[in-house]
């Protein structure tokens, strides 16, 4: 499956390969905020990691799978509060 975008969302569904990073990234800089959805992923390379932590999307849904929410969101939320704040945003 992969990466599905649709306008502003991004849903990232099944298992997430290397080759969706640079899609990935080509949604995300994509001017305006967006949202990812990551509901459906059940797996995810480091580099789709990367990715929504660089980018830091407006909204992100966390992965269904206890498990992989443990993981995925301490690490993004740990990368938005260390990184300095987005070009043109409010301080």
């Amino acid at each position: 499956m992969g990466i599905r975008i649709a306008r502003k969302t991004v849903h990232l569904e099944g298992h997430c390969t290397v080759e969706e990073a640079p899609p990935l990234l080509e949604a995300l800089r994509k001017p305006g905020p967006h949202k990812v959805v990551l509901t459906k992923c059940l797996g995810l390379h480091a580099a789709i990691l990367q990715v929504l932590a660089a980018a830091r999307p407006a909204a992100l849904t966390p992965p269904a799978d206890p498990a992989l929410a443990g993981v995925v969101m301490p690490f993004l939320q740990g990368a938005a509060e260390a990184a300095p704040p987005a070009p043109g945003a409010a301080a």
